[in-house]
C-alpha cells in the first residue's frame, strides 16, 4: 500500500512537471489556463483555512487577492515614481522589488488586513458573517477604484500597467529560456513557480490540519460553545484563521500582478469571490484534495466551454451570446454536481455537520 502511494505521488509529480511542455505544443494559451488554475488553487487553499477548517463563511476573500496584487503593482511599476517626485529621487531607476521581498510583503500586508477584518466579526456567525465579509470585499474594490483623487495612487479604473515580471537568481520569468534544447516560454516558467508555491502551500495546510491549532479550528467549526467551554481561545484562533487565510490570497495576488503585467479593480469583483467559495464547496469543504480538484475544474471549465459555446451559438443563429451560454453551461454543471454529490466531488470522510452549516 505504501509503495503504491509512493508510485502515485511520483507519477503525479512527473505529470505536473511535463504538463506545460505538452500544453506548449497546442499553444501558450493553454499554459496560461494552467497558470491561472494554479493561482486559483492557491486562493482556494487559503479560503479553505477560513471556511473549511474554522467554519467561518468569508465572501470577501477576493479583497486579499486585490491587496496583494496592488501591493506588487505599486512596488514594481512606475506608478509611485510618477506620482511622487520624492520617491523618484530615491529610486532614479524606478522601483523594481525582488521576489524575496515581494512574497513576505504580500503575505504580511494581506494577513494584517485579514486580522483587521476578523476583529469586528468575532461575534458574528453564519449569514451575518457572510454579509460583513461581502461588504469588506466590495469596500476594498471601490476604494481601489476611487483612489486616483486627490492623489493618484492606484490610477483608479484605468488600473496599473508596466508591472515588472518576476526576477530571481538572474532569471527573468518574462522572457523565454532554452534548457537542454527545450524552449520554455514565459508562461511555462510562471507555471513552475506557481506549482512550487502550491506545493509549499499544500504542505503548510496539511501540517496545520494535523496541528493543535488545526484541531482547535475544527472544534470551533463543529461547536464553538463547546470549544470555548473546553478552554479554547476562540477569539485568537478566529483571528489567526482570518490572518493565515489572507496570506495565501496576498501571495496569489502578487503573483497574478506579475504574471499579467496589468491590474485593475475589475479583476477583483464580487463574482471572483463567489467563484473561489464555489471552488471550495464544490470540491469538498475542509478536504485538501477536494479543494484542489474544485479549483482546477472551476478555473479551467470556463475556458474549455468556450469551444462548446461557439457551436451552440451557431445552432441558435447567433441569437444567444457565447459568453452568456458559457455562464449557463457552468451553472448547469455546478447544479448537476451538487445534486449528485451534495458533499462535494471529493469530500472529507471526517467532515460532519459543519458542512451543512456552510452550505446553508
Amino acid at each position: 500500500m505504501k509503495n503504491q502511494k509512493i508510485f502515485t505521488f511520483l507519477a503525479a509529480a512527473v505529470g505536473l512537471l511535463i504538463l506545460p511542455l505538452l500544453l506548449q505544443s497546442f499553444g501558450n494559451a493553454w499554459v496560461r489556463i494552467a497558470d491561472m488554475a494554479l493561482l486559483f488553487v492557491l486562493l482556494s487553499l487559503g479560503l479553505n483555512i477560513v471556511v473549511g477548517y474554522a467554519g467561518l463563511l468569508d465572501l470577501g476573500y477576493v479583497a486579499f487577492f486585490a491587496i496583494g496584487a496592488y501591493m506588487f503593482g505599486l512596488m514594481a511599476s512606475p506608478q509611485l515614481t510618477d506620482t511622487f517626485p520624492v520617491i523618484a529621487e530615491m529610486f532614479p531607476t524606478g522601483l523594481h522589488t525582488p521576489l524575496w521581498i515581494v512574497i513576505p510583503m504580500a503575505a504580511g500586508l494581506a494577513g494584517l488586513f485579514g486580522v483587521l477584518l476578523g476583529a469586528p466579526t468575532l461575534r458574528l456567525r453564519g449569514d451575518y458573517l457572510a454579509i460583513v465579509t461581502l461588504g469588506f470585499g466590495e469596500i476594498i474594490r471601490v476604494f481601489l477604484n476611487n483612489l486616483d483623487q486627490p492623489i493618484n495612487i492606484t490610477n483608479g479604473p484605468k488600473g496599473i500597467s508596466q508591472i515588472d515580471s518576476l526576477h530571481f537568481f538572474g532569471l527573468d520569468l518574462g522572457k523565454k529560456v532554452v534548457v537542454g534544447g527545450i524552449e520554455l516560454a514565459s508562461v511555462s516558467l510562471y507555471y513552475y513557480l506557481f506549482l512550487a508555491l502550491v506545493v509549499v502551500s499544500v504542505i503548510i495546510c496539511h501540517r496545520l490540519e494535523l496541528s493543535r491549532v488545526g484541531r482547535a479550528w475544527m472544534a470551533i467549526r463543529e461547536d464553538e460553545i463547546a470549544a470555548k467551554a473546553m478552554g479554547i481561545n476562540t477569539r485568537n484562533l478566529k483571528l489567526l484563521a482570518f490572518g493565515m487565510g489572507a496570506t495565501f490570497g496576498g501571495v496569489s495576488g502578487a503573483m497574478f500582478a506579475a504574471f499579467q503585467g496589468f491590474i485593475s479593480p475589475e479583476s477583483f469583483s464580487l463574482m471572483e469571490s463567489v467563484m473561489i467559495v464555489a471552488m471550495v464547496v464544490l470540491g469538498g469543504v475542509g478536504h485538501l484534495p477536494g479543494v484542489i480538484l474544485g479549483a482546477v475544474l472551476l478555473s479551467a471549465l470556463p475556458e474549455v466551454l468556450r469551444y462548446i459555446a461557439g457551436p451552440l451559438q451557431d445552432m441558435t443563429g447567433g441569437r444567444l451570446d457565447a459568453s452568456i451560454l458559457r455562464q449557463l453551461l457552468i451553472a448547469l454543471a455546478m447544479i448537476s454536481v451538487m445534486l449528485l454529490r451534495p458533499r462535494g466531488l471529493w469530500p472529507s470522510p471526517e467532515h460532519g455537520k459543519s458542512l451543512q452549516n456552510v452550505k446553508s
